[in-house]
């Protein structure tokens, strides 16, 4: 036995002591990392949603000509199924995130001891511990861990990266992985930030644009192809070298593409047009009609009724409008003074622009002569003031009914040395002017809303909200409750029309008392003239604005069937029928109601609704909303002669005011157009177009309603704080030229034709002050619209006084256009 161990002895110890401890530390190594996997692996979050995983999308909105206006999310993402994401796109963030991605089981030994030993060289330095993580680890740290930098979260990024391949194809990690990773400038996902960056799909990326998107995931910021132009550029160029190693890419590809510029979007947004107050209305109807959390995470894509081009033209005409009328009050003052010029430009610099100005320059005044003032601009260049081109810059009174301040004779009246003011360079400038012309300018104090809608179907074409977004966000289109004024008396005469009075039904113009039941004073009601005008015609006095006249049709018919109309139209629910006054527009209303409730004049009498959304699409293109529910079952068809009639929709609007009805009022405010209160603001507009003017009492809000034969507009003007816009704040002075703008420019090149006559109307040639048949082509003969029973003189009612007669109509009928005295009849 002694003999026998003593043999093996000796073997036993032949065995180095390096490989026992060599295979000890194997040991002890399996056990240590068999621990740790237990110990970390234990709790870790769940991956197995990661299979059906769909991340937050961005929500878009559109306008109806397809046109992108706004984009609303917690994270800004679209996303790409992975077949549908190009070979270059994948190819360059392998190339830059993870070259040995399709072979690794999820970590990469190589490159953690890459890294390791650069946390090692970098230990003390205050740099940031590289990590060396695998695309699939990423994916692990965004879907299910947090951003800590530790040992701990990297030990379990690494053990939920390999359980992630072990559960999901390569090319599901990769799809993960290019959706969610953050790429800059709010882009989440590739599909984004090819958006934001390029302007461009994921298709239409050339090589260089997609290798520079691949060298963002490390550091967005620090790569900025704005603010950080060289280092973007060579970021993407170390991507293209790591694309020729790869062998994605040829050397000679390579070569080309590094010679190619780097040419990012000037800026961030593809807003195509100003649509902040339209967008705004829109976001607020999805968040009622789903949630939160669904319009800004599930992708939804929202097609609306928004026109760019009438929106551009609304954005102009109502602060081109607002600014002209702001100068008639006068000049408030300098927006700031400078005591000394020594270092004007430095000190310029430091005075924070006034908000809404963002389209004028400051400037500061250098010298101011008689006839023209010198001013100095940011940049340090300089340019000139003319007299001329103040003679609006009179002082202006504390209270707009008082009378502007002297006259305009010199430069120095109105500006001095040192002044900070806003200016806006002329387009041209006179041959001998030393330095380019500019215009003085201020920021108006009023306010307004202008909203464009389509009359047949409600859809909302262009809406302002006010003079500037960034000033306020409060929509004076569709949010702000005021007296409509005179805008509202149509309504009254659409009721008299429907009770037994005609257009040339004869109303008393005299003296009015109402006795309130509730007050002790009686009311005493003027017209805006102060004058009364005895027996008219009842056409007048809606074209002339006349009060006393619609009072008496008021009382004589009662306020029931004015409310009934109200609330059919949309106008009101809860129209108040024990107060005569409101037949004068006391009632609040909004402007994108009574606009609305104008339209079923002109569309024949049915009633539409004001809408901004026309269909609704999920993230997956599948249509969860279509405003238009109409269906049409002979436009399906396989056979199609040209002899056939083209097949239509069902008509679904309801039919609120008769055909012939909504004609006559029509044809009454077309009548307001040519010759009563609305005459200047139709007078530079070539088009068929009908409206009427709005102004309350002590002119604190000015109003004006008007149509085209498709297009129906509202304007409103006034203070947010209610105050007198002045003697020139009407209805025509106001808010007329706003419309006049807009109608002017949204009507050309557009065809021109009168409105559509229904059936059931008659034109009948009278003369417009007696109301009698005239002949056509006489003086003072207009073409008026009766309806059938009206001719026959069963419904033609006056008012002279108490007593109430029948006038008969001769029947000399004819079918074409008025014979029309132009002359200018006042404004009101």
């Amino acid at each position: 036995m002694m003999s026998y161990l003593s043999e093996i002895q000796p073997r036993v110890r032949s065995v180095p002591y390096w490989l026992l401890a060599l295979g000890g530390a194997i040991v002890v190594g399996i056990v240590l990392f068999v621990a740790i996997v237990w110990m970390y692996g234990r709790d870790l979050p769940d991956y197995a949603h990661l299979k059906t995983y769909r991340p937050q999308m961005t929500t878009r909105i559109y306008a109806g000509d397809g046109g992108f206006l706004s984009e609303y999310a917690y994270e800004k993402r679209t996303f790409v199924a992975i077949d549908e994401i190009p070979e270059i796109v994948i190819d360059a963030f392998v190339a830059a995130e993870d070259q040995n991605f399709w072979s690794h089981p999820g970590i990469d030994v190589f490159s953690m001891m890459r890294a390791a030993l650069s946390n090692l060289r970098n230990y003390g330095s205050n740099k940031r511990p590289q990590g060396g993580s695998t695309i699939t680890q990423q994916v692990a740290k965004n879907f299910l861990l947090s951003n800590e930098v530790s040992i701990e979260r990297k030990i379990k990024e690494a053990i939920l990266a390999m359980r992630i391949e072990e559960a999901l194809p390569k090319k599901r990690i990769l799809e993960l992985y290019l959706n969610e990773i953050y790429l800059g400038l709010s882009a989440y996902g590739v599909a984004s930030a090819a958006d934001i960056y390029f302007g461009k799909t994921l298709e239409e990326l050339t090589l260089p644009e997609a290798a520079f998107l691949a060298g963002l995931p490390k550091a967005p910021s620090t790569y900025h192809p704005r603010k950080h132009p060289v280092r973007a550029l060579e970021r993407r160029n170390w991507v293209l070298a790591r694309m020729v190693d790869d062998g994605t890419i040829s050397q000679q590809e390579g070569l080309q593409a590094e010679k190619q510029p780097l040419t990012p979007l000037p800026k961030v947004g593809k807003e195509v047009v100003s649509s902040f107050y339209f967008s705004e209305d829109v976001r607020q109807e999805l968040v009622r009609r789903y949630d939160e959390a669904t319009l800004y995470g599930s992708g939804l894509s929202v097609y609306t009724s928004l026109n760019p081009r009438l929106q551009r033209i609304a954005n102009d005409a109502l602060q081109e409008g607002l600014e002209r009328f702001d100068r008639r009050l006068g000049w408030r003052g300098a927006h700031a003074h400078l005591a000394t010029l020594s270092d004007w430009q430095q000190q310029l610099a430091q005075i924070d622009q006034p908000v809404g100005t963002e389209k004028w320059s400051m400037a500061v005044v250098l010298d101011a002569q008689q006839y023209t003032a010198r001013i100095g601009l940011s940049d340090g260049s300089m340019g000139e003031i003319f007299v001329d081109d103040i003679q609006w810059a009179r002082e202006s009174p504390e209270n707009n009914d008082d009378p502007l301040g002297d006259e305009i004779t010199a430069t120095y009246d109105v500006l001095r040395r040192g002044d900070v003011i806003l200016v806006h360079k002329r387009k041209t400038s006179p041959k001998d002017a030393q330095h380019p012309r500019y215009l003085l300018r201020q920021l108006p104090e009023v306010n307004g809303g202008l909203i464009a809608i389509d009359a047949h179907n409600g859809n909302i074409l262009a809406m302002s909200g006010g003079y500037s977004w960034t000033l306020s966000k409060f929509n004076r289109a569709t949010q702000a409750k005021r007296q409509p004024g005179s805008a509202f008396k149509p309504f009254i005469y659409l009721a008299a029309l429907d009770n037994g009075f005609s257009p040339t039904s004869k109303v008393l113009d005299a003296p009015f008392v109402y006795k309130h039941s509730n007050e002790d004073a009686d009311w005493k009601p003027q017209n805006y003239s102060k004058e009364f005008y005895g027996l008219t015609l009842l056409r007048q006095g809606l074209e002339k604005s006349r009060n006393l006249i619609t009072l008496r049709l008021a009382n004589s018919i009662g306020l029931r069937p004015v409310a009934d109309f109200a609330k059919k139209l949309g106008i009101t629910d809860n129209l108040p029928t024990n107060n005569l006054s409101i037949a004068l527009g006391t009632h609040e209303a909004t402007l994108i109601n009574l606009t609305t409730a104008y339209a079923a004049f002109v569309n024949g009498g049915k009633k539409v609704h004001p809408s901004l959304i026309s269909r609704i699409q999920d993230s997956q293109g599948k249509t969860i909303y279509k405003k238009d529910p109409r269906v049409c079952p002979k436009c399906a068809t396989d056979v199609w002669r040209e002899s056939m009639r083209p097949p239509y929709p069902e008509t679904i609007e309801e039919q609120v005011i008769d055909s012939p009805l909504a004609y006559q009022m029509v044809s009454l405010l077309e009548g307001v157009m040519r010759r009563g209160t609305g005459y200047y603001v139709a007078r530079t507009i070539k088009h068929a177009i009908a409206g009427k003017t709005g102004t309350t009492n002590d002119h604190k809000d000015a109003w004006f309603i008007g149509f085209s034969p498709d297009i129906v507009v509202g304007v409103y003007v006034g203070y947010d704080v209610p105050r007198s816009l002045g003697e020139r704040g009407t209805g025509a002075g106001a808010a007329g030229p706003i419309f006049s703008i807009f109608m002017n420019e949204a009507l050309k090149s557009q065809p021109i034709f009168p409105f559509r006559i229904p059936s059931g109307i008659r034109l009948v040639s009278i003369n417009r002050e007696s109301g009698l048949p005239t002949d056509p082509g006489s003086r003072g003969a207009i073409f008026e619209a009766f309806r059938a029973d009206q001719l026959d003189g069963t419904a033609n009612t006056n008012l002279d006084g108490d007593k109430k007669q029948t006038l008969n109509i001769a029947d000399p009928v004819v079918n074409a256009d008025p014979i029309l005295d132009s002359e200018p009849l006042g404004l009101y």
